[in-house]
C-alpha cells in the first residue's frame, strides 16, 4: 500500500506560513513514480483534478518545435476505453466543468472540476489516456490542421500577433529552450511523422514524469486508493531526459536590440519592450513581480500616471508592464505602449524609458505607498486564485512539478510581504537598463522613420507564455 505523507506538527513559523494556504497538503508516490498531492476541503461538494506533466516547449529538440502543444491536443483524441472527443462528454455528463489543458514552455497540464462523487470518473479518464492514448495518422493530421488554424488566429492574423515571436528570438539566443514559441514551427509540425509523436509519448507521458493533484471534498486515503487502482498499473517509461541547457553566460542581453516591423494592417503604431529577468524560482522573483506592478499595472502605476494622466501621450489601456513566470535560467519582463493619435512613438518612448531610468538610477525611488499598493494587488491575486479549487489544485501542481515541493505554496505571501523598496530598485537596476532591452516597434506607412532595422528578420519564430485549449 502506498504510504501517505501527512503533515507533522508545525513550528510557529510554519503555522504562520500555513495561514496563507490553510488547507492540509498530503503527498504520496506510487511505485511507478506518479506523485499524488491531495488537499482536502469539505466546504463544497466538488473536487478539482489536475494532472501536470513535466514537459513543455523547452524540452523540444531542434527540428521538433511545437510538439508539446500539438501533443496536448492529441490527448483529447481518444484512448483505449474513451472515444475521440468523449473525455469532454464524460465530464460534462457527470456534472463536471472547467475541463481543458494548457502548454507552457515549462510544463503541460490537464484539468477538470467535478462533483466530488464523480472523482473516480475523472481519475479513470486521466489514467486511460496516460496509459493507452490512441495515436493514429488520422488524429495527427486532424489536430495538426487545428493547430495551424490556431496559429493563424493567435499569431498570423491578429494585429501585433507575432511580437512575442520577434521579441523572444532576440531575447534568447538560437538554440535556447525559450527561443521558440510553444505553438512552434508549422513547417516542422507538417514534416513530423506519427512515429515522432509516439516517441514523444513514450518518453514524456509517463507516471514518473507527472504529478496528480486533487483539491476539494475528498478523503485522502480514498484518493490514493483510486490513484493506485487506475494509475498503478501504468508502467514507468524509464529515466526522463533533461531539457536542453537553458543556462546563459549572463542574465543581461548585453545591448539594446531593436526590430522595426512595417505593418499597415495594424490599427495604430505600437511599441513592445522585453527584458531578461531572474526566473520564477529565483529569490528575487517576488521583487520582480512588485516592480512590474509599480511600473505598469492600473491607473495608479507610474507609466499610466506619466504617459496618460500627466502627459496625455499614450492610449489609456495600452501602457503597462508585466512578467512571465518562466522557471529555468531566466524569465522575461515586458511592457508596451501605443501613442495617441498625432503623437510620435519616439516621444512616447522617450518618456517611457525616462520612467524606467528614474527608478533604475534611484533618482525617483519606490515609495512606501507604491510598495503597499503593489503588494496589496498581488496579494489579492493570490487569494483570489486559492479561493477556487481549480486554482488551488493548479498551484499545488506548479509547486510540486517546478519547485519540487507542493508545500512551498505556503511561502509565497511571506516572500511577497518581505519585499522592500530597496529590493525593487535593486532588481530594476539589474533588468531595466538599456543593455538588457529588446524593442519591437510596429509602424505604419504613415509613421515617420518607418524603415525596418538593418538585418532584422521578421519571419522567424520565437515563445509564448502559454498555449491553452484542446
Amino acid at each position: 500500500m502506498t504510504e501517505v505523507k501527512s503533515e507533522p506538527g508545525e513550528t510557529e513559523a510554519e503555522k504562520a506560513a500555513a495561514a496563507s494556504f490553510p488547507w492540509p497538503i498530503h503527498e504520496a508516490e506510487l511505485d511507478n513514480g506518479l506523485r499524488v498531492v491531495v488537499s482536502p476541503d469539505p466546504t463544497t461538494p466538488i473536487a478539482a483534478v489536475n494532472l501536470w506533466y513535466d514537459v513543455g516547449s523547452r524540452h523540444e529538440r531542434a527540428g521538433k518545435h511545437g510538439f508539446a502543444h500539438l501533443f496536448e491536443h492529441l490527448m483529447f483524441e481518444g484512448s483505449a476505453h474513451v472515444a475521440k472527443g468523449e473525455h469532454f462528454e464524460w465530464v460534462t455528463a457527470a456534472g463536471g466543468a472547467a475541463i481543458n489543458a494548457t502548454t507552457s514552455p515549462d510544463r503541460t497540464n490537464y484539468f477538470q472540476v467535478m462533483p466530488s462523487s464523480q472523482l473516480e470518473l475523472a481519475l479513470w479518464l486521466e489514467a486511460d489516456r496516460m496509459g493507452s492514448l490512441a495515436l493514429t495518422q488520422e488524429t495527427l493530421d486532424n489536430q495538426r490542421e487545428v493547430v495551424k488554424n490556431e496559429r493563424r488566429q493567435r499569431y498570423d492574423n491578429p494585429p501585433y500577433g507575432r511580437w512575442v515571436e520577434y521579441a523572444l528570438e532576440l531575447t534568447f539566443p538560437e538554440g535556447h529552450p525559450y527561443h521558440h514559441t510553444t505553438i512552434g514551427s508549422m513547417e516542422e509540425l507538417q514534416e513530423a511523422a506519427l512515429e515522432d509523436f509516439q516517441d514523444f509519448n513514450a518518453v514524456y507521458y509517463s507516471p514518473n514524469n507527472a504529478v496528480l493533484t486533487v483539491a476539494g471534498d475528498v478523503d485522502v486515503d480514498e484518493v490514493v486508493r483510486l490513484a493506485e487502482k487506475y494509475f498503478g498499473g501504468i508502467t514507468r517509461h524509464g529515466d526522463i531526459p533533461p531539457a536542453p541547457d537553458g543556462e546563459l553566460p549572463a542574465l543581461k542581453i548585453g545591448e539594446t536590440k531593436r526590430l522595426v516591423v512595417p505593418d499597415d494592417s495594424v490599427p495604430r503604431p505600437m511599441t513592445f519592450f522585453m527584458f531578461r529577468s531572474p526566473d520564477a524560482r529565483d529569490e528575487d522573483f517576488a521583487a520582480v513581480e512588485v516592480l512590474a506592478t509599480v511600473l505598469g499595472r492600473g491607473r495608479g502605476a507610474r507609466l499610466y500616471r506619466k504617459l496618460v494622466t500627466e502627459k496625455n501621450l499614450a492610449q489609456r489601456e495600452e501602457s503597462y508592464t508585466s512578467v512571465w513566470n518562466l522557471a529555468y535560467g531566466a524569465s522575461v519582463f515586458f511592457g508596451l505602449f501605443s501613442p495617441r493619435d498625432g503623437v510620435e512613438a519616439a516621444d512616447v518612448e522617450r518618456e517611457f524609458t525616462a520612467v524606467l531610468d528614474a527608478l533604475t538610477d534611484g533618482s525617483d525611488p519606490v515609495s512606501e505607498a507604491e510598495l503597499g499598493r503593489a503588494t496589496a494587488l498581488l496579494t489579492s491575486d493570490w487569494l483570489r486564485s486559492v479561493s477556487e479549487l481549480g486554482g488551488r489544485a493548479d498551484l499545488l501542481g506548479q509547486y510540486a512539478t517546478v519547485d519540487g515541493d507542493p508545500k512551498l505554496v505556503r511561502e509565497y505571501l511571506a516572500r511577497l510581504e518581505a519585499v522592500t523598496a530597496e529590493d525593487v530598485q535593486r532588481v530594476a537596476a539589474l533588468i531595466l537598463p538599456d543593455d538588457n532591452r529588446v524593442v519591437i516597434e510596429y509602424v505604419t506607412s504613415a509613421t515617420p522613420d518607418a524603415d525596418p532595422a538593418d538585418g532584422a528578420d521578421t519571419d522567424g519564430a520565437g515563445t509564448d507564455a502559454e498555449e491553452a485549449g484542446a
